[in-house]
């Protein structure tokens, strides 16, 4: 555990940075250029967070990070940069912690961008250590789950400014998930393809889906997204409670998405039936494999 003066301090910085906001440019966009194309052109990054060690994953995790663990006979990092650069996007920011000096030597082309207390923080603090390279618009995934070109596709073709992947078939995966259950998934509600709510408080019966972990703000959504998680860290500092009994350091991406959500900033999915999975045991890993 690092000490609680360093961690106040770096989260400290994070919220001295957010404060300095980025002067429009008063560009036109081109009209004859379609959504996808002026992501291209803008060079949005990929951020992927991969920081923490995947303790369920052991001993696939015992000398490397989880996302280097095979699937099918490739890397469930492999997988995911082969979706994205099916979908004409290549340019990766890969937030590191555990065992990260092995990501830069097999991935060079990797932007890296440490979380120094990933021991004793979550994936929302996580993805705020890469918050220069989040400016203009971003696509952000986790590195324990696999998913085929088609979700980016999808989610490359939304024209709002925040939006999740969501599988909708995600329940016939967890007929066979008996050490991740339903209760752990991080269920979604959404209607007409708007999110209401992304929460395992979700009732399964209820929820329209599961968040994949994958999505994309625009330059508009992710400068909103950290005013945002600025507010929320003046409120609470390190250590205060924003959901799940957890402190603030130790929040999920879904617990300040789901804030925002009940504050009345509009989130938005697109839907995949299935072709995804998220590795998180080694029941999991035996299930992908099988699948796959």
């Amino acid at each position: 555990m690092y000490p609680k003066v360093l961690l106040k301090r770096s989260l400290i910085d994070l919220e001295t940075a957010g404060v300095r906001s980025s002067r429009r440019t008063g560009r036109r966009k081109n009209p004859d250029l379609s959504l996808g194309q002026r992501e291209r052109k803008q060079a949005m990054n990929v951020v992927l967070i991969g920081a923490g060690r995947g303790q369920r994953l052991m001993p696939l995790t015992a000398s490397e990070p989880k996302g280097f663990a095979p699937v099918a006979g490739k890397r469930i990092l492999d997988w995911t940069l082969q979706a994205f650069r099916e979908s004409g996007l290549d340019s990766f920011v890969f937030i590191g912690g555990y065992l990260k000096e092995l990501v830069t030597r097999e991935y060079p082309e990797f932007i890296m961008v440490e979380n120094p207390h990933w021991t004793s923080t979550n994936i929302l603090f996580s993805l705020l250590c890469a918050r220069d390279h989040l400016r203009g618009g971003f696509y952000g995934t986790y590195t324990d789950t696999v998913y085929r070109a088609d979700a980016v596709g999808r989610l490359r073709d939304s024209p709002h400014d925040i939006t999740l992947v969501m599988d909708t078939r995600w329940r016939e995966r967890y007929r066979y998930r008996s050490q991740h259950p339903e209760h752990d998934g991080e269920k979604m509600l959404a209607a007409g393809g708007r999110v209401i709510r992304v929460s395992r408080e979700i009732e399964p019966d209820k929820a329209s889906g599961e968040f994949t972990g994958l999505f994309k703000m625009t330059g508009a959504g992710a400068a909103r997204f950290l005013d945002f998680h600025d507010r929320l860290l003046a409120e609470l500092g390190t250590d205060g409670t924003l959901a799940d009994n957890r402190p603030f350091r130790m929040a999920y991406l879904i617990h300040q998405l789901d804030r925002m959500i009940q504050e009345g900033v509009d989130v938005h999915c697109v839907a995949v039936p299935g072709d995804y999975h998220e590795i998180d045991t080694l029941e999991d890993y035996d299930l992908a494999n099988r699948d796959w």
